[in-house]
């Protein structure tokens, strides 16, 4: 028998199966239920994957929504990009808008607060990377992601988008001030 010829029997379906690919079939599957029940359980206890729900919106009413939030919430403006930072109150709803090239607002969220972060497109599809963290959400126009989140270390993080949207994506930042609990 060879590679390149046909099998002289042309029905090799139903052949016996070997011991050997038995063996392998045996170890394929097992190691497949491995793979599955660790999914589950770092979805439960691991701290890399966030919990979230999505709901279809339109950006019209998810912009009115974020601009009610800032005008109620805003602090200050950040003086070198002319953006708002709006202080989320502890327990609270942010809502964080992507659009070409931009994150809006900048967030500002206090340590050991739990937090639900609202993020949607205006225009196309954006990522939303919270560094150095390393929160990956795909954040996809007509849908409003929600994410539980609980800093745990005050601090600047970078919000970047990661999924190409463009001539300006390179420049598409953003950032989420955590203060320190009382202050």
């Amino acid at each position: 028998m060879s590679a390149i010829l046909p099998p002289s029997d042309r029905l090799w379906w139903k052949q016996p199966i070997d011991k050997v690919e038995w063996a392998w079939i045996a170890i394929a599957f097992v190691w497949g239920m491995i793979m599955f029940g660790m999914m589950i359980y770092w979805h439960v206890y691991g701290k890399q994957n966030l919990s979230n729900e999505a709901y279809r919106i339109t950006p019209e009413l998810f912009a009115a929504k974020a601009e009610k939030f800032i005008a109620e919430n805003t602090i200050r403006t950040e003086t070198d990009q002319d953006i708002p930072v709006v202080k989320v109150p502890a327990g609270g709803d942010g809502y964080l808008i992507a659009r070409l090239w931009a994150w809006y607002p900048i967030l500002e969220l206090e340590e050991g607060q739990t937090y639900k972060i609202h993020l949607s497109s205006m225009d196309y599809l954006h990522g939303f990377s919270l560094q150095p963290v390393n929160i990956n959400i795909e954040v996809i126009p007509g849908y409003e992601h929600v994410v539980k989140m609980t800093p745990t270390k005050a601090g600047t993080y970078a919000v970047v988008c990661n999924e190409y949207c463009g001539i300006g994506h390179s420049s598409m930042l953003g950032r989420i001030y955590v203060t320190k609990k009382g202050e």
